[in-house]
This record gives structure tokens, sequence and C-alpha cells, in this order.
């Protein structure tokens, strides 16, 4: 079997890292060509070109960098066209990769696969029917997608979602992360106020001011910031002024045994609800973005929460402080109220990770089910 594989940021290498040991588990043999970074070239993926030259790819560049981008996407179409694999699989990054396989498409029967569905439940529904007769196949990492890509007559398999592959943190682990940072049976409450430079600038002083009236209330509670890689002097720089001495943290062990350490969160809107719904941390959600964009989401989003826990488990017991809400007297109330009564919401996690296949085969695995399956049907 011949597979070519693209994907253009991290988070799709991860992905397809996972897609690709579970196809040579299925199929030791498999021939792999594409694009892809570490996670995939350590399984046998020889890159076309370096991955980053899309993950630097985002709106504010692609118009300098546009040419670039047009000569890789007519070279990998191509390329794709002379390995002709059984099946193109891309992975997220759709600038790129419908590019690829529509001109793939237009000049072969060559099978296409995209990975990650769109969010088309929660805004921009046309982008489901864009995809017909590009793609033929979608791998949904949520279990309510399938219906929107099927209504416009693509084949979508739910394969689960890569949170619930992640190590999981014991409570001997979470000890110890306690006691190395003197903490003892302190309540910890974690601070997550995004992963981007604009997303932290304009949330960071709005969650300092949210926990002065929690940490009055609760004097014993500690603080602690995990900061994503590139961001943490960033991060540093914000916090000195929080209340509660914060601890900033970056390392990716620190952070899993703090979200299992953690009593509650305050995070920013995005997967980060999964991951501490993967540890049972209840939290609050709070959110804000310029006031331009705020109206154009606010018109646009088809949803009444964006909260996945809440979208997966249906439920709403996620509080959400987003746009004209994001201040800080609702958002330590908020968190308050949670603190005083996690029951609803450790119910609602434990139902957004079982639907999300924790306890059955490990999503690359299923991914990879799902695209031999798909291929053999053809």
């Amino acid at each position: 079997m011949k597979v070519f594989i693209i994907a253009g940021e991290t988070s799709g290498d991860k992905l397809g890292g996972a897609l690709l040991a579970g196809l040579k588990t299925l199929v030791p043999d498999v021939e792999i060509n594409g694009i892809g970074g570490p996670l995939m070239q350590a399984e046998g993926l020889q890159s076309l070109f370096p991955m980053d030259e899309l993950s630097v790819m985002g709106i504010a560049e692609i118009l300098p960098k546009y040419r670039h981008l047009m000569r890789r996407i007519n070279q990998t179409a191509q390329t794709v066209l002379d390995e002709k694999p059984d099946v193109l699989i891309t992975i997220d990054s759709p600038d790129f990769s419908l590019r690829v396989a529509r001109r793939v498409k237009a000049a072969s029967e060559i099978r296409t696969v995209h990975y990650v569905a769109p969010t088309v439940w929660a805004w921009r529904s046309g982008r489901a029917r864009k995809m017909v007769g590009v793609i033929d196949h979608v791998l949904a990492l949520f279990p309510f997608e399938p219906p929107y890509m099927e209504a416009v007559g693509i084949r979508c398999d739910f394969v689960g979602h890569p949170v619930v592959a992640e190590p999981v943190v014991s409570d001997a682990e979470a000890a110890t992360f306690r006691e190395v940072h003197g903490f003892g049976k302190a309540p910890i409450l974690l601070a997550l106020p995004g992963s981007r430079r604009g997303e932290i600038s304009r949330l960071a002083d709005t969650f300092g001011a949210a926990l002065e009236p929690v940490l009055n209330a609760r004097p014993d509670m500690r603080v602690v910031v995990p900061a994503a890689p590139g961001v943490t002097d960033l991060v540093r720089s914000h916090v000195k002024s929080w209340s509660g001495a914060p601890l900033v943290i970056e390392e990716a062990t620190d952070k899993r045994a703090a979200f299992k350490a953690a009593s509650v969160a305050l995070a920013a809107s995005g997967t980060v609800s999964l991951e501490l719904a993967a540890s049972a941390t209840p939290m609050v959600i709070a959110y804000d973005m310029n006031w331009i964009s705020r109206q154009i989401i606010k018109r646009m989003l088809k949803v009444d929460t964006v909260t996945l826990v809440n979208l997966v488990s249906d439920t709403r017991v996620v509080p959400e402080f987003l746009g004209e809400r994001c201040q800080p007297d609702l958002i330590a109330q908020g968190v308050q109220n949670v603190i005083a009564k996690p029951d609803a919401q450790l119910e609602a996690m434990a139902v957004a990770m079982a639907r999300l296949g924790q306890g059955e085969d490990a999503p690359g695995l299923r991914a990879a089910k799902a695209v031999l399956d798909g291929t053999k049907s053809t």
C-alpha cells in the first residue's frame, strides 16, 4: 500500500504520527511519502520539504509568501500525481491541503481523505459543501460531526480525539509535583490565559484581576500558570503583578502533573478544556477578542457554547465568560461557584471523555482502520 500524507503544523504532525503508527501496525510494508514534521518522520516519512514552511503561513504572513505557497501547492500536487498513491491523506491546514487535493482530484482518481472535519457545526457551514468532489472521506475528532459531512454526501468516520491517548498522570506524580513546589495540601488554581501572544496580552490582566477576590476568599490557594513554549517570558511579565505569587511552569511533565493536582482552573477558550477534562479538573472558561472580531463571530456563531466539554457532553455545566461578559467580577464569581459545587462538571467531563473514545482503541489506530476500510471499499 502506498500513502501520501500531508500535515502543515505541529498539531497535524501529532495526528499524522499516530495515524502512521496505526497504519504500520495494520500494514507493516506500507510505503509512506508526503510532508510532515518530526513525529511523522519518526514513523518513516521523508518530508518532501520542511513542514515549517507551511506552519508559518498564517493569515498575517500569507500575502508576502503567496507565490512561494502556490509553488509548494503545485509541487506537492504534481508529486502526488507522479507517485500514484492508493490514498492521499491531508491533515487539517485546509488552505494548503484542500488546494492540493483539488488539483489531484482534477487530474486523477486518487482517493482523498481529510483528517479533522471543518467546524461547520459552529460556523461557516458552507465549508462542507466546498469539499464535495475534492475529498472522498473525512476523519472526525468529535462524535457529533459525521452527520454534517454525510449531509453533503461525504463519508465521515468519528475516530476519537487525541486527548484520550495522552499520558495519564498518577496520583503519586501529582503528589510529587506538590512536594517539589512546596504546596503541601493547599488547593491549586490553574490559570491558563492562552498559548498565543495576542491572547496572553489580551487576557492576562483580566485573569489576574479575577483571581484577587478568589484568593481573598481562599488565602491558602496557590496559583499555577502553565506557559506554552515560546511565550514563557511574556507570561512571566504579566503574572508578576498578580496576587498569590503565581508559579509559572513550562515543562510538559510539570504541566500534566499540575492539571492532575489542581482543584480548579480558569482557562482561555480552546482545546485546553478537553485536557482539563481528561484530568478531571473543574474549570471556568473566559475569552475576549477585539471589538470587530467579536461582532463578526457573534453573527457567525451557530452554537450557544464554545466549550468543547459542554458540546461533547451535551450539557452547559462549564461556565463561560465571553466577549462583553469577560469581566473580572463575573469570572471571579464563576470560579467561586465551581469551587463550591464541582460535581456536575465532574460528571459531564467523564461523559465527554467516554464519548471522545477513552477506553477504546487509540485514535491513531482507529483512523488507520477507517482509511483502510475506505480504500478497500472503492
